[in-house]
């Protein structure tokens, strides 16, 4: 079962990818919060979400950025990267001691298709982490279609989600909140730094579903199963 006392926020949730892990968190139990820029627009992204949403499932909210980073326990940065960091690092004092999920993959496209941008920092999960000292930063939910996520039919358990960062308690917390997204635990992928291999990936992914025209995700066999994560427990 979703630990429903934690309110999650999602920072620039009112985007194809903020959106479809919205949905899936807050049709797994979990308490949400959208967040945007523009407010209302959040609002407006919040109820189209509880319209999707079965009955009795508590809806989204929709907030400013600044407000979400102020109420939610933990945040999802699901914002395309910016290479100033400059909405992130505004949001540093209301992200203080929480943790932040970093979902941004860096990727440009050119004549030859999608390929990885140089951020400056090794990954974009890293920059956030030089952007927020205080927070506890993770990267995960890289390699999932943000039209699967929409799609209330998309089966997802055949995706696993890559979870990376330095502090092994705030990665057991979202390795439980996969949970509600995929239906499956995520998965231990190691130090924070290894988010330059994970994101990067991602293009590759494109390219490929690209190509057939599918929504190929990441699949580690033998290992799922391996290191079991309760559903519920303390951050």
């Amino acid at each position: 079962m979703a630990d429903s006392s934690l309110t999650i926020g999602i920072i620039g949730g009112t985007g194809d990818h903020g959106r479809g892990l919205g949905f899936r968190l807050a049709a797994g139990g979990h308490r949400v919060i959208i967040g945007s820029r523009d407010a209302e627009r959040a609002r407006q992204c919040a109820n189209a979400l509880t319209g999707m949403l079965p009955a009795g499932t508590p809806a989204p909210d929709g907030m400013s950025n600044e407000a979400v980073a102020e109420a939610a326990a933990l945040v999802l940065l699901t914002m395309p990267w910016e290479s100033d960091g400059s909405a992130v690092s505004r949001l540093g004092p209301a992200l203080r001691g929480k943790i932040v999920v970093s979902c941004a993959n860096p990727i440009g496209f050119d004549s030859l298709g999608p390929h990885q941008l140089d951020t400056g920092h090794g990954s974009a999960a890293e920059h956030v982490a030089a952007l927020l000292p205080d927070s506890r930063v993770v990267g995960a939910f890289h390699h999932l279609s943000a039209r699967s996520l929409l799609d209330p039919a998309a089966d997802l358990s055949a995706a696993d989600v890559l979870v990376c960062g330095d502090d092994d308690a705030a990665k057991t917390t979202v390795r439980r909140l996969c949970l509600a997204v995929t239906g499956r635990t995520g998965i231990d992928a190691g130090p924070l730094r290894l988010a330059r291999q994970i994101e990067s990936f991602t293009a590759v992914l494109i390219s490929v579903n690209r190509r057939y025209r599918t929504r190929a995700a990441v699949r580690l066999r033998h290992v799922a199963d391996l290191e079991p994560v309760e559903a519920s427990g303390a951050a």
